[in-house]
C-alpha cells in the first residue's frame, strides 16, 4: 500500500505557501474588528468612560480594523 504523504509537503509547508483569498482576511478583519469593538464600547460605557452608541462602536470598530490590517501586513 503507499503511503498517502508520498510527493505531497506536511501542513507547514502548505499553509506556508498558501497566499488564500484576500477578501476573506479583509471580511474576517471587518467583523472580529466591528465585535471587539462592539464589546469594548459596551465594557466602557459599564464603566461610565464613553456612551454606548452606533456612532461610537462604528468609530471603534474603524480604528481596530485600520490598526490590525497595517500590523499585519507583509
Amino acid at each position: 500500500m503507499a503511503n498517502p504523504d508520498d510527493g505531497q509537503g506536511g501542513l507547514q509547508e502548505g499553509l506556508e505557501s498558501s497566499k488564500g483569498d484576500p477578501r476573506v482576511l479583509i471580511v474576517m478583519n471587518a467583523v472580529l474588528s466591528a465585535l471587539f469593538a462592539a464589546m469594548l464600547v459596551w465594557g466602557l460605557s459599564l464603566v461610565g468612560t464613553i456612551e454606548y452608541s452606533l456612532t461610537t462602536v462604528a468609530i471603534a470598530a474603524v480604528a481596530v480594523f485600520v490598526l490590525t490590517h497595517v500590523m499585519t501586513r507583509p
